[in-house]
This record gives C-alpha cells, structure tokens and sequence, in this order.
C-alpha cells in the first residue's frame, strides 16, 4: 500500500536533471580539468571521499563566471527528466510539496525550480559570489549542503515541514537524508550508484515510475 507521503524532497543533480552541474562548468574549462572534477564528483557521491575535501576546491579551480552559471541554469532546464514535470504537477494538485536540497549551486537551480512550479524558498541550494564584472569570487563555505551530513541539517531546520516524507536522489548525500525523513528511494535513472541503491528502501528508476508509486499518474 502507497504511503501517504505529503512531502518530497528532491535532489537536483543526476536525479531532476542529467546534469551534474559542476561537471558541466568544469567542461567549460577543457577536457584535462573535466575529467579531473568529473572523477572528484563521482567520489564524493558514492562516499568514497568525503564532499567537504572536495567543493571548495572544485568550485576554486572552475570560478564560474555569473553569465556560465546562468548558461547552466537553462542547461538544467533542457535536460530536465522528462515525466518530473508531470509528476510534481500532480502531487501538487493532491497538496503535496516539493522542495529541492542540493548541494549545486542556487542561482543555477532556479530556473529548474521555477520551470517544475517551485517557490524560490523551495529551492535549496549552495549561493555563489561575483563581483560587479560577473567574475567569480567566492561562495557561501558556511551552507551545510558544501559538507557531509549537510543535507540532513537543512532538512531538520525546514518550517512546516509536512510529515510523512520523502527523499528521493542519487548520492550518499541524499541517502544521509535517511535519518531525518521517513523514507529515502535510490534514484538510479541516470547513474547507478550501488551503495546507494543498497542503502534505499526503494530502488526508482524513473519518475514516471516514481509517479506511479506515488498514485499520480
């Protein structure tokens, strides 16, 4: 039988869209760095690194100009999951909220959020610094979603959070989110991250099957 979540929360990366965001940036800045992030990303999200060794760092040696990050914002937009939409559309209609915790980078996600009919203070997200000529200067390094267990922090401090619910994402970062929610589902759609598969009480694979499981669509 269907639980009657009324919340859900959504990770960004790999899970409402195929990006991962600070991959693309890095892209930006030629193969060598790409791969270099790339490999970094993929360690941290499968736990084999803690998350903390790495954001800063990443974000240091790709200094996202404010125009790249806005290129990104629509880059989430066009490779959005193609039934997410949908599904959130649906569950709102039933008065069930959607809220994004990720650890990417805010002015990048919300367009996204803004395109799936998400409040801005739904969008939660890691802000980045640029000074008047759009160059990179820093970020927000006191956001828990920059460090381990950060996700679980920011869901403990959301207001009015209505109970049951649900998390739904692809990283050990979201699998943390276990402790604080009453369920988390392993989001495998677009990486396959067996630990954290093994850590989910569901394995999804869609959100059309997601959709279903929540009697949406």
């Amino acid at each position: 039988m269907r639980r009657p979540f009324k919340t859900v929360i959504l990770d960004a990366d790999s899970t409402l869209s195929s990006l991962e965001g600070i991959d693309w940036l890095a892209a930006l800045r030629g193969p060598e760095l790409e791969q270099r992030v790339k490999e970094q990303t993929d360690a941290s999200m499968r736990g084999d690194i803690r998350i903390d060794a790495v954001y800063g760092a990443r974000l240091s040696v790709v200094a996202p100009t404010a125009a790249e990050l806005d290129a990104l914002g629509v880059a989430y937009c066009a490779t959005v999951e193609p039934d997410a939409a949908r599904v959130i559309a649906a569950g709102q209609a039933r008065g069930m909220r959607f809220i994004i915790v990720s650890g990417g980078l805010r002015r990048s996600l919300l367009p996204l959020g803004a395109m799936l009919g998400l409040p801005p203070e739904d969008v939660h997200a890691v802000e980045v610094w640029h000074d008047a000529t759009g160059a990179y200067t820093g970020y927000d390094a006191a956001s828990p979603l920059g460090k381990d267990g950060g996700k679980p922090t920011v869901v403990r401090g959301l207001k009015d959070l209505a109970s049951p619910v649900l998390a739904v994402g692809d990283g050990q970062t979201d699998a943390a989110l276990h402790e604080v929610v009453d369920a988390f589902w392993a989001y495998v759609g677009f990486v396959e991250r067996p630990s954290v598969a093994a850590r989910g009480d569901r394995v999804v694979r869609s959100f059309r099957e997601l959709g279903t499981l929540l009697e949406l669509i």
